[in-house]
């Protein structure tokens, strides 16, 4: 099984790249459904890394593929500007997974 890379700027691409990884450079909300429709389409596929940036622009749409679909796993990656998610991002996750304060 392959992996698949979206991302929104050409130096995740390249880095990626050199670990083998092949993807595709985006920005509007169009090319973002093409790619990741393409991609899940694509039975070789079964992971495909997606920059945050990208996933909130196309938020409801991963939410779709995630809730509907066991194949392929859809992962949300910071890009070279570091996680755009607050420092506790897992405890909120899983406070709220779990419905109470753990």
């Amino acid at each position: 099984m392959k992996i698949f890379l979206i991302s929104d700027n050409v130096d995740t691409k390249t880095g990626m790249r050199l670990a083998g990884v092949e993807g595709v450079v985006v920005h509007q909300r169009e090319e973002i459904e093409d790619a990741l429709r393409t991609a899940v389409l694509d039975e070789s596929i079964g992971i495909i890394l997606i920059t945050e940036l990208l996933a909130q622009r196309a938020d409801d749409l991963i939410r779709e593929y995630k809730l509907n679909r066991t194949k392929p796993l859809i992962v949300e990656i910071p890009d070279r500007h570091g996680t755009r998610r607050p420092a506790d991002y897992i405890m909120r996750y899983v406070n709220e997974a779990v419905g109470m304060k753990v």
